[in-house]
């Protein structure tokens, strides 16, 4: 990212992604030119989204603060040519702010390293200093921010990242506009940074080693092993002549599902690359071997699912840092979020939330009537959304949609009678969402569905939020891999359409497992749509419903005469 986008960023107190603007920022000078200033704010006009660079200093004018650049400053903080805008939430003007200085002045300035020490002992007690590395910084590395006069010390945070000692560059201008008692616009989506606990450098550079790994691991850990346990499934049904061919895709089916367990319990070991990709390998195969020895039928894959799902939920009910630290977590490497539950979860959460008890309502209650296994679906769909989309715990927007819908698809499927049903769950898994909704409005969660949808300034706001996740969900789909995944997608669609007599036949006398696969159906393309990485989504969530097909296919085979392919 170019350090003027930086300080854009900075600037404005919001950001979207680089490839939902029209064009590239235009190159700059040293000095702010009227025509460089001019391209600016057009580019900033065609992003979907309340983009309004120097956002910051003309809030701070409009309340009388006087604004100042030099010693080598952008001049994106300040311009001679800063637009006005009305927002939702005027700045106070400073007369109601009787605790400010008569004349208070905000600057933005150059400065070395070395001339922070004296810089903070020059501050006066109401004196506000921030000090940012100068960007951009290496691939993928954050910025180093450090603040004093706050009259207290200790890690930043603020409600944008939950974690100790991180904060965003649209952190920032909130922060200094609360600082000065005005009201932070709607416009900004940063959130003010405050100082929790005490410094513990230890903590943080352990916690920086591993975030940066993130990225870098995800491909060998879970790419490789993959691979491996492909590679091995098809070499037993080779060598034995298909009779372990059941056997191995139960087996490869409840390694993949448990994959995402090991990679949990990774996070919580820290372990090297090396041993986080054998413990991946290693450990997956193994609890599904042991769970294959333990059930039957579709009660293993029942287990497994609902293990996995329960793992997940707990972790972020309780707090802790696990799940943003797996290699499946929110991805901090895109600035975006740093907490809850990220796409890669979703996806793969949402089938094995519904498909999952399809399957152990198969396993475990064969017997049950329509009414009860719709209700089932029901109660399971809506307390894992709302644990995965609530803002305390996931805080996961597409969860609250997906989940619901897909959920209310399977029950609608094996309810009776099933058009009154149909039109009651889809009522009722709208009026989910409002809930949520009123969840986090509640419990003060101020998470992503709280600032992204319920604080939208109106229908314009609310329209540039789809806009900005329908725009980002089709710039997903130009990702080369997804050139490689959809052509397969489309044959292995076509083929299913063309023998789904045969899948039929595959799913008689399981109606509760067919359903659970229409609900996660549902819950794919209803999340491809809605999420902002729709290209993600539909991958992941289409290799876990292919393993449940795989894995009703392997328990109709082995249950044949000799259990042949």
């Amino acid at each position: 990212m170019p350090a003027e986008q930086t300080y854009l960023d900075i600037s404005q107190g919001n950001r979207v992604f680089d490839s939902l603007y029209d064009e590239e920022l235009p190159a700059s000078s040293r000095r702010c030119t009227p025509e460089w200033w001019r391209a600016v704010t057009e580019r900033a006009d065609s992003a979907p989204a309340d983009i309004v660079p120097g956002f910051l200093a003309s809030t701070l004018e409009s309340a009388g603060v006087r604004v100042q650049a030099g010693g080598g400053a952008s001049c994106t903080f300040s311009s001679p040519t800063l637009r006005r805008r009305q927002t939702d939430s005027p700045p106070k003007k400073l007369s109601e702010t009787s605790h400010l200085n008569p004349a208070p002045t905000f600057e933005a300035r150059g400065a070395r390293l070395e001339d922070l020490p004296s810089m903070v002992r020059r501050l006066r007690p109401n004196d506000l200093l921030v000090a940012i590395e100068r960007a951009p910084p290496a691939k993928n590395h954050a910025l180093t921010i450090g603040i004093a006069g706050i009259n207290s010390s200790g890690e930043l945070i603020s409600d944008s990242t939950r974690t100790r000692g991180y904060v965003l560059s649209t952190d920032i201008a909130p922060t200094i506009l609360r600082r000065f008692g005005l009201a932070v616009p709607s416009a900004m989506s940063g959130q003010p940074i405050r100082v929790e606990g005490g410094v513990d450098v230890a903590s943080l550079e352990s916690l920086a080693s591993r975030m940066a790994s993130i990225s870098d691991r995800r491909g060998p850990a879970i790419g490789g092993s993959l691979l491996v346990w492909l590679v091995l499934a098809g070499l037993a049904a080779l060598l034995t002549r298909g009779r372990a061919g059941a056997t191995a895709v139960r087996l490869f089916t409840l390694s993949v599902i448990y994959l995402p367990l090991a990679l949990l319990a990774c996070a919580a070991l820290e372990p090297s690359q090396a041993a986080e990709q054998l413990a991946v390998a290693a450990g997956a195969p193994v609890v599904a071997a042991l769970t294959l020895a333990t059930s039957r039928g579709y009660r293993p894959i029942a287990i497994a699912s609902g293990v996995v799902a329960v793992a997940y939920a707990l972790d972020v009910v309780s707090g802790s840092p696990l799940s943003k630290l797996s290699l499946l977590g929110p991805n901090p490497g895109l600035g975006a979020r740093f907490y809850g539950i990220g796409n890669e979860l979703e996806a793969l959460l949402s089938v094995l939330v519904i498909a999952g008890t399809g399957a152990g309502l198969c396993g475990f209650a064969p017997r049950w009537s329509g009414r009860a296994a719709a209700t089932t679906f029901l109660a399971v769909g809506l307390a894992f959304a709302c644990v995965f989309a609530a803002g305390r715990f996931g805080a996961d927007v597409g969860a609250a949609i997906v989940m619901p819908i897909g959920a209310a698809a399977a029950a609608s499927k094996v309810a009776t009678p099933r058009r009154r049903t149909t039109l009651f769950i889809i009522a009722f898994s709208l009026a989910f969402v409002l809930f949520v909704a009123l969840i986090d409005l509640i419990s003060g969660a101020n998470a992503h569905l709280t600032r992204s949808v319920l604080d939208a300034g109106g229908l314009r706001d609310l329209a540039q939020v789809a806009q900005r996740r329908l725009q980002l969900s089709a710039h997903s789909f130009s990702r080369p891999i997804v050139l490689v995944f959809l052509p397969a997608l489309a044959i292995l669609a076509t083929v299913a359409f063309r023998r789904r007599a045969v899948l039929r036949r595959w799913f008689s006398g399981v109606p509760a497992i067919e359903a659970g696969l229409l609900g996660a159906l549902v819950a794919i393309v209803v999340g491809t749509l809605a999420n902002d990485s729709g290209a993600l989504v539909l991958e992941i969530g289409c290799v876990y419903l292919l393993l449940f097909v795989g894995y009703a296919w392997a328990v109709r085979r082995g249950s044949a005469p000799g259990g042949r392919w």
